[in-house]
């Protein structure tokens, strides 16, 4: 094998397994506490609840919300299945997706899905059989380690938190083997050389081919391929690269090895040359309706797996993403802009919507009013025909527009709408008939 050919199949293995890599560094990261702290860390098995929207300076994980109040909580089922308990929300909006080690959504408890009473669950490990408790239904893992993301939506007022963080203290896991049992959640093991500053992403995409794939082979011994991922798991043989099998580069032949060492870069470079082709392109954003499941189509996967981590299914959640004004001129704060909805025209959703603020890494951005998204809890001043104008742009437009004003920084920045539970009727945003409006440079 030529090194061209070895590095050609090591930049498709490497954008494979760009969401096994990212899923469990962003676990490491995340669970490297002794006691849930209240901002996305919290030991395997627990639960740990956001009490607030994340601040500015939150940098755990990529493009969060400020709309609902995130529960987050990293399983291991290999060993024996976790029971979790919800409580009834009283007709709240929430949801609890489960996702697997590739970031596949494979259960989605929820206000959509499963209705808002009490409900009870096991989260089973792919290769579980046994007996459950009367009245919990089974949700088997196609992995062993499970993330489940649940958000809450809370609208931010005070009284609001509160009656969120009620419901949120009864959210509860317990291994089977204490259900009904008193349980006391163990203290979590702290390791000093995890890096528990530098964001996860650059973590990642600081790694070079032989930690990668040394990684990512021993990562697949419990979080197996996909039966229809054949086809690559048989090419990546060709280069080391075998499930569960320590790989060790020093052990392929020299041109080969050259290729792998070659791949990182250039995969990267090839996920986010793709980005702009994944979604849908309309009035400068790019809507993504391929999120949750994936199949086969690795580059997409990873393309929101670098940008959007968690993604829901797109009947429960649709992002369209700009980073562009209608014009086709990357946003920067220097100038301002206006997004324009015409009078009954907003969002056609079940659930919620927003358009978030992010800087060009998909974190927040720093502001006087700590406002990081306009969403229809706001209370917008309408013109006079009845259309809403919203003003992005860095400086304060005044107090006659303050609370249309969504704030930028004053370089790049980038754009999120989202979109939940998305009405299936006309006009829909699940079949492109409802369509974001445009933003425009004031000029």
């Amino acid at each position: 094998m030529s090194d061209a050919e070895a590095e050609a199949i090591a930049i498709e293995a490497y954008i494979y397994g760009y969401p096994l890599i990212t899923m469990e560094m962003t676990r490491r990261l995340t669970t490297n506490v002794s006691e849930p702290d209240g901002s996305f860390g919290a030991p395997m098995g627990q639960f740990v609840n956001l009490r607030k929207y994340p601040k500015s300076t939150f940098k755990k994980v990529t493009a969060p919300n400020a709309d609902t109040l995130y529960s987050s909580a990293w399983l291991d089922v290999s060993k024996e299945p976790y029971i979790l308990s919800l409580p009834d929300e009283a007709g709240r909006y929430y949801l609890m997706p489960m996702l697997s080690a590739w970031t596949e959504v494979f259960q989605v408890p929820g206000t959509r899905t499963t209705g808002t009473k009490a409900q009870k669950y096991a989260i089973t490990g792919p290769q579980w059989e046994g007996k459950l408790p009367e009245g919990i239904t089974e949700y088997k893992s196609p992995t062993s380690l499970v993330w489940i993301i649940g958000r809450t939506y809370c609208t931010g007022t005070e009284e609001d938190y509160r009656a969120v963080h009620a419901i949120q203290d009864k959210y509860s896991l317990v291994p089977l083997s204490f259900y009904g049992k008193p349980y006391t959640q163990p203290e979590g093991k702290v390791d000093p050389f995890i890096d528990m500053t530098t964001p996860t992403r650059v973590q990642v995409n600081q790694m070079n081919a032989e930690a990668y794939f040394k990684l990512m082979a021993s990562l697949m011994k419990n979080n197996p391929p996909a039966k229809e991922d054949a086809p690559i798991v048989e090419k990546m043989a060709k280069i080391g690269i075998i499930p569960g099998k320590d790989f060790d580069i020093n052990m392929i032949e020299p041109n080969v090895a050259q290729g792998l060492h070659k791949a990182p870069v250039a995969a990267l470079e090839e996920i986010k040359a793709q980005f702009s082709k994944s979604g849908i392109s309309v009035n400068g954003w790019e809507i993504f309706t391929k999120t949750g499941v994936y199949g086969t189509d690795y580059v997409n996967r990873a393309i929101i797996t670098m940008f959007g981590l968690g993604a829901n299914k797109p009947e429960d959640a649709v992002y369209p993403t700009s980073k562009m004004d209608v014009e086709g001129n990357l946003y920067n704060g220097i100038n301002t802009y206006v997004m324009h909805i015409e009078k009954g025209q907003l969002p056609p959703v079940n659930g919620f919507w927003s358009l978030t603020m992010y800087d060009n890494n998909f974190f927040f951005v720093d502001n006087p009013l700590n406002r990081h998204q306009l969403s229809q809890r706001n209370a917008f001043i309408p013109n006079k025909d009845g259309s809403i104008d919203f003003y992005i742009q860095n400086k304060n437009p005044g107090k006659d527009k303050e609370s249309n004003w969504l704030p930028a920084p004053k370089d790049e920045f980038i754009l999120m709408l989202r979109l939940y539970w998305p009405k299936k009727e006309d006009p829909t945003i699940l079949n492109g008939t409802w369509k974001p409006p445009g933003i425009k440079i004031v000029k």
